[in-house]
């Protein structure tokens, strides 16, 4: 299957759903799916690296930023996420590097002006006619329109049309993550740790 943009997914979409009349609805459902889809796809293919200016232990998270993956100091060691209070209660010289996300932004230990990089995963760039493709549309033109599909069903309030392409679009789903999982660890080795007899 293969989708070359935005208005061609649209067309698709109506095709599928046998809805054309409602083609005026059609950015608001892609928004709806995209929605869905940043809640819970977590690919190589959303990973990003940004500097951090940290002032006073603060900074602003990338507008993008759905979830951290790695936060490394500026000397290159990781630091870890701690609860909230946790840090808060942190004090002085021997007291471990840590960070907390609070809304919008990140707060790290110690509260110092630094810089910090962080891997994190990125939202889906959001499809509409002046941004007509993107990676997934891409990849996996069929996670889309079953969204779609699935969002057209639930305004129609469509139960049994809505569970149909809500299965669909779960196992293009779960095709697209064993695919991201072989292409992150198809080589990979397994190594037990610790002391074995």
């Amino acid at each position: 299957m293969s989708i070359a943009d935005y208005a061609a997914l649209l067309v698709d979409a109506g095709e599928y759903s046998g809805r054309n009349d409602i083609a005026h609805l059609f950015p608001r459902f892609v928004g709806l799916a995209e929605l869905k889809l940043n809640r819970v796809l977590r690919l190589t293919d959303m990973e990003a690296t940004a500097a951090i200016s940290v002032v006073d232990g603060d900074a602003p998270l990338p507008d993008d930023y759905l979830d951290v993956r790695l936060v490394r100091t500026a000397s290159g060691r990781p630091i870890h996420a701690v609860a909230l209070q946790q840090l808060a209660e942190s004090s002085g010289a021997g007291a471990p590097p840590g960070y907390a996300i609070v809304g919008n932004r990140i707060k790290a230990f110690p509260p110092a002006s630094s810089g910090l990089t962080m891997t994190y995963y990125r939202k889906i760039p959001a499809l509409a006619a002046a941004n007509p493709t993107n990676w997934l549309l891409t990849k996996a033109p069929d996670v889309y329109l079953y969204g779609l599909v699935e969002e057209i069903a639930i305004w129609e309030r469509d139960g049994g049309k809505a569970g149909a392409a809500q299965q669909l679009k779960m196992a293009a789903l779960a095709g697209l993550g064993i695919a991201d999982e072989r292409a992150r660890w198809g080589d990979a080795e397994m190594k037990v740790g610790g002391v074995t007899p």
